[in-house]
């Protein structure tokens, strides 16, 4: 495969291939900072890959009382799945056992989309009959009695299909230490970028697989050419100064989002450089046949 060299890092020239999804965004809101993040947090856990969890999910950002619906500290979540269907089931499923459940929080709309999910128009029932339904203007909230006093929640939220999933990259050091310091500071750079999460724990993942497996129902498996462990046994990507992978996935509310996540991560990987962190940067992708989103590397770099 044919690199660039940045700054003594190998870039590949190559792309990430990523997919649509259908996504909403949440503004979670509590009397504290601390709980509307625990509210977030629990939220969006077990979230990190629709292959197996459904739903792909992170915080966007941590909101301050300007910037939320009741003037409290908040925390906005981006959410994504393949259907519709699917991501109206786990909004409902994960604001009532996790949001309604903490301590003091609200729930509201984070996004305007062209269609609508059920948000507090799916919770009311757990109020067994002593809901009572609030309009102000165009918005239309719900107030459900719970032991600590009431929970608000908007009826609806934004549902948009222009949303993207699967950027990506794969960051190549020289050891488990230098890669994970690289990888940690294109997860600081990235998670500065708006309408943007990393799914996986805390925006990094090491076990990066491809699509099928030897065994059958097994719809993913080992990146195997890109486990150190297995060179000499596999055909392999890894050059002979590579001893760990990392990698690091990207959902976005537009295309331009990943772009700039994918870019912000790539400076930071090139800024802290080849000694301190990676040695080569690549992506993965499946031969552009899959997924109509293209970011090429070299097109990200300045």
């Amino acid at each position: 495969m044919r690199t660039l060299t940045v700054k003594g890092i190998r870039i590949d020239d190559t792309f990430a291939e990523a997919f649509g999804m259908r996504a909403t965004a949440l503004t979670i809101t509590a009397e504290s900072a601390r709980w509307a993040r625990q509210a977030a947090v629990t939220m969006t856990g077990f979230a990190t890959s629709v292959i197996g969890c459904g739903l792909e999910a992170g915080i966007d950002r941590m909101l301050g009382p300007r910037d939320t619906p009741d003037g409290r500290p908040g925390a906005r979540v981006l959410l994504f799945s393949m259907s519709t269907t699917e991501l109206q089931k786990q909004i409902a499923s994960r604001v009532g056992q996790c949001v309604l459940t903490s301590p003091g929080s609200a729930c509201y709309a984070g996004l305007e989309g062209e269609e609508s999910l059920r948000l507090g128009n799916a919770l009311r029932y757990f109020a067994d009959g002593w809901q009572i339904s609030k309009r102000f203007g165009a918005r239309h909230y719900w107030r459900l009695p719970v032991m600590d006093g009431e929970f608000t929640c908007e009826a609806t939220t934004g549902l948009t299909k222009k949303a993207v999933g699967g950027g990506n990259l794969l960051i190549m050091g020289g050891s488990t230490q230098t890669t994970l310091a690289a990888a940690e500071a294109a997860v600081k750079a990235i998670d500065a970028v708006p309408d943007a999460i990393m799914p996986f724990p805390g925006g990094i993942v090491r076990s990066g697989s491809k699509v099928g497996s030897r065994y059958k129902g097994v719809v993913a498996s080992t990146n195997d050419a890109y486990c150190p462990t297995l060179r000499g046994a596999v055909t392999t990507a890894l050059d002979d100064d590579v001893a760990s992978v990392l990698e690091i996935v990207i959902d976005g509310l537009t295309p331009e989002a990943v772009a700039n996540a994918m870019r912000a991560g790539l400076e930071a990987i090139v800024k802290l450089g080849p000694r301190r962190g990676a040695v080569r940067v690549g992506a993965g992708n499946y031969g552009g046949k899959l997924g109509p989103h293209h970011f090429h590397l070299k097109d990200l770099l300045r």
